[in-house]
């Protein structure tokens, strides 16, 4: 679909050289025609050789030039993807917005989603010996929710927001564990050094970013990107932390459904004990 095509540009924009942006410039101020372009004449337009065209398509995660160009034909109309906020938009506009965007990430993310990375982190999920996440700051909140949703399986995992307490988790861990590591640009600092300590260590990583070409996205034994626009108002997408949250949802499930009978005698124990401490309905 376009969305997916003009959200790939838009997600890897900053990480893109002057050659790539020139490239990306040219089909964003042609969003409804550039579906037509020939990889000569998007060459020929953005200033720059017909094979720096192809290695921007790869760039931001298209197989070949032909599959982003059906990309962008699938839908040749003005791209709303993640509409900007007026100032002359109503409450209800901007509701419908942010409702939109939710809507569209999850639906770019699951169209870019490979379900072979699924089954291979499933595996290194069920396998290890420990499972810890890692994020900071926003991203911690997709770390906390992953580590509340695999207690409920026979996993032994771990989990905590302090980054000197996750350094201290990295350099315990060995190859016979795996790690989560979520962080929506796969730039933070902090984040980058817990994922070498672990990559040292030979530790398996699952990475969950918005950027595909990230540091933290070249370090991942599997890696997910949620797509997703950053928009004003919204430093760091609140619809990729939808995503994200998602394809946590979707791995958690996914090991219940592969744990089978033992994740359901855990689940059946943490819901009486979470149980127990409601009040009885009157």
């Amino acid at each position: 679909m376009t969305q997916t095509a003009i959200s790939s540009i838009k997600t890897n924009y900053q990480h893109l050289n002057n050659t790539e942006q020139r490239i990306a410039d040219s089909i964003l101020a042609n969003p409804t025609v550039a579906h037509d372009f020939t990889i000569q004449e998007l060459a020929v337009i953005s200033g720059v050789s017909s094979a720096s065209v192809s290695r921007f398509v790869k760039h931001i995660g298209w197989e070949s030039f032909r599959e982003f160009s059906l990309a962008l034909a699938a839908n040749d109309s003005d791209d709303t993807f993640f509409g900007e906020i007026e100032d002359t938009d109503s409450t209800d506009d901007i509701i419908r917005k942010v409702f939109s965007g939710a809507d569209n990430a999850l639906n770019a993310t699951l169209e870019r989603l490979d379900t072979n990375d699924f089954d291979v982190a499933i595996d290194l999920i069920c396998n290890a010996k420990l499972v810890t996440l890692f994020g900071i700051g926003g991203s911690s909140i997709v770390a906390f929710n992953g580590y509340h949703k695999l207690l409920r399986t026979p996993l032994n995992v771990q989990q905590h927001p302090d980054y000197d307490i996750q350094l201290m988790q990295a350099v315990r861990m060995d190859k016979k564990d795996c790690a989560i590591v979520i962080s929506h640009s796969g730039r933070n600092h902090d984040t980058l050094t817990i994922a070498e300590k672990l990559k040292a260590n030979g530790v398996p990583i699952i990475v969950i970013t918005a950027f595909a070409t990230s540091p933290l996205a070249k370090l991942a034994d599997v890696c997910f990107v949620s797509l997703a626009e950053e928009v004003n108002f919204r430093a760091e997408s609140m619809s990729s932390l939808i995503a994200q949250l998602t394809i946590i949802d979707s791995l958690f499930t996914l090991v219940g459904f592969h744990l089978g009978k033992d994740s359901h005698h855990v689940l059946d124990n943490v819901r009486q004990a979470i149980e127990a401490t409601r009040v009885p309905n009157k």
